[in-house]
This record gives C-alpha cells, sequence and structure tokens, in this order.
C-alpha cells in the first residue's frame, strides 16, 4: 500500500512544476486524497459493501470535489491535476498513468443497467480541462482529449481529439501541414487548430498549396528535360520558385492576424 501511495506522490511531483515537496503533495492535493480514498471505496464496492463503498465516494466528493463512482477502475499513477468537478462513473476504467483535469466528465450515454456504460482510457491518456467523454467506447493508449472537447466515439492510439463534436487529429497529417504551413511564415498548429470556419478554410489552403507545389514542381522537371536553352526572362525553368513566392503576410492581414 505505502509502495503504491509512493508511487502515485512521484507520479505528482514529474508532472506538476508546481509540487515542491512529497509532503506538501501528500497534505494538499485533493487529487491525490481522491485516488487514496477510492481505493477503500473501490474495494468496499466489489466485496459486496456497497452502500460503505457509495457513502466514502460521497464523502470523498464532498472533501475535493472529484466524484468518482466506487465502481470505477483506475490504474497507478494516474494524476487528477486540480480536478475540481470531475465526475467518473460506474463502469469507466482509467489505464496506468493518465493525467486527468478539472471539469472532466468520464459519462455514459445508455440507461441500461449491466452493460458498458463509460468509457475506458488506455495508457497515458490525457484528457484537457472541461472535456466530456461519453459512451462506452476506449480511448487508445497515448491518446489527448483537448479542452471542451466533446468525444462519443472510440479515439485511436496517440490520437487528438478536439471539437464539438470531436474530430480525431492524426499526427502525421499534422506533422506534414506543419512543415508546409512553416515555409509560408507562420505556423499551423498556433492557426488552424480551432474548429472555427476560418480555421478550416486556412487548413484547406494550406493542403492545397502543398499539392500545387508539388504538381509545380514536376511540371518544372518535365519542362527541363524538354528545353536546354535559357528563355529570354530573367527566370529560367530551375528558377521559378526565385520568381514566385507565397505572401503570407497578405494572408494574414487578410485573416486578421
Amino acid at each position: 500500500m505505502f509502495s503504491r501511495l509512493r508511487s502515485d506522490i512521484q507520479c505528482i511531483l514529474d508532472r506538476d512544476p508546481a509540487a515542491r515537496t512529497a509532503w506538501e503533495v501528500l497534505t494538499c492535493y485533493p487529487g491525490l486524497h481522491a485516488v487514496v480514498l477510492h481505493r477503500c471505496a473501490h474495494w468496499c464496492w466489489t466485496h459486496g459493501l456497497k452502500w460503505p463503498g457509495r457513502f466514502i465516494s460521497h464523502i470523498t466528493r464532498f472533501l475535493t470535489g472529484i466524484e468518482i463512482h466506487p465502481g470505477a477502475t483506475i490504474g497507478e499513477r494516474v494524476f487528477f491535476d486540480h480536478a475540481m468537478g470531475v465526475v467518473v462513473g460506474e463502469t469507466a476504467e482509467i489505464g496506468d498513468g493518465c493525467t486527468i483535469y478539472q471539469g472532466v466528465t468520464l459519462g455514459g450515454t445508455s440507461l441500461y443497467k449491466g452493460v458498458k456504460r463509460h468509457p475506458t482510457l488506455g495508457k497515458d491518456v490525457v484528457v484537457g480541462a472541461g472535456a466530456q467523454v461519453l459512451g462506452g467506447f476506449t480511448v487508445g493508449d497515448g491518446a489527448k482529449v483537448g479542452s471542451n472537447a466533446v468525444v462519443t466515439k472510440p479515439v485511436p492510439a496517440g490520437a487528438t481529439a478536439v471539437g464539438n463534436p470531436a474530430r480525431i487529429i492524426q499526427a502525421e497529417l499534422d506533422v506534414k501541414r506543419e512543415e508546409v504551413a512553416s515555409k509560408m511564415g507562420f505556423s499551423a498548429y498556433g492557426v488552424t487548430q480551432n474548429d472555427d470556419p476560418l480555421s478550416q478554410a486556412m487548413r484547406g489552403l494550406i493542403d492545397n498549396a502543398a499539392a500545387q507545389e508539388h504538381q509545380i514542381a514536376l511540371l518544372w522537371q518535365t519542362i527541363d528535360k524538354l528545353t536546354q536553352q535559357r528563355h529570354e526572362s530573367d527566370c529560367v525553368p530551375g528558377d521559378a520558385a526565385r520568381c514566385e513566392h507565397f505572401e503570407a503576410e497578405k494572408l494574414n492581414q487578410l485573416v486578421g492576424k
């Protein structure tokens, strides 16, 4: 028991730069108190002591502001950071190393008893403040749920879910988009991660510009093979990129940046 408590304290010291000492974590972190008390409530629940389990859960909610049903399963090194207003349902499962911020709900969408109604979080999942994860599906290992996202479908391992309703962001696509956006003079992560129409339009522009750049490069390669002489103009096929450039500054002004 004490080794598990030490592990819980150490995970908070590792993830929260505001945590200074183990004693401070032990005495002043409601997320730790909620996890420790939940283990007592869960033991009662799984050993047929339903009312004591619910009563401990109720007292925990009063003391910490974190409501965890005694039937929920919580793994090792789970960190409820701040966590005021967190609600974890009866059939929810939280994997090892997860981090959950304030205002999160791991809730259910079914009214039938005896079925899996609440989500399962894999290992090392991060759920941002105010996010709502609703339903009996799985959020894969290492996935991230953005703040205020409303997730109602499975999230693949390593992916990010953002928005309402949540959409899944694939990491590889974002890396390619960021590389193209960097050439234009602005960051895709800083401009295009929101779900408003302007952000969607900017993402479309970046993807379209990348496709056109590739097509133009292929065209110039073909022209270079067909002709070996220099044109009368200052520009030559191989130097096209020096004569034309994407006016990122003008685009930023158009969108109010």
